[in-house]
């Protein structure tokens, strides 16, 4: 992400590795079954080497996934990147968030991570949110923190330009 004059970075991360659980068990659960079925079909051994091959894809397209995805917090805008091939970019001017929200399953709050939703003026992009990220409370900090900066730069401009 390229910053604008005077713009500096008050919060950078991706989602936690504790909020892709879900996704690593849901891929064991599918490489069990398909270990299951080739042992019923074929033989044991290639069962458990499709089996290993099938769940380190798992692992990997997990990994790439959480890796692709970077939230950023400057003084002047939120910023979400999605992707490595096919990018996916979504920003928002801190002077348009009006709502910050956090949400936390049971599970999420065990595992300490949690969605940060943002409610913005004036756009239709609804799912503008920070998902999986490890101690959301520590991201809703950080917008607080970015937005009383912005105010006071803004008030600081006003001041000099009067």
């Amino acid at each position: 992400m390229d910053l604008a004059l005077g713009e500096h970075q008050l919060f950078s991360g991706h989602p936690s590795w504790r909020s892709t659980i879900g996704f690593y068990l849901k891929g064991l659960l599918v490489t069990a079954v398909a270990v299951l079925i080739a042992v019923i079909a074929a033989d044991t051994g290639a069962a458990v080497i499709a089996g290993i091959v099938l769940f380190g894809v798992v692992l990997v397209v997990g990994f790439v996934r959480r890796l692709a995805t970077t939230y950023t917090i400057t003084n002047h805008r939120l910023h979400i990147r999605r992707g490595i091939i096919a990018r996916r970019t979504q920003e928002a001017r801190l002077e348009r968030v009006q709502n910050v929200n956090t949400t936390q399953g049971v599970l999420e709050r065990i595992l300490q991570v949690g969605t940060v939703d943002f409610d913005t003026a004036g756009t239709t992009d609804s799912d503008f949110a920070f998902r999986g990220v490890s101690q959301p409370e520590k991201v809703v900090a950080a917008v607080d923190r970015a937005q009383r900066e912005h105010q006071h730069e803004f008030d600081d401009e006003r001041q000099s330009g009067l």
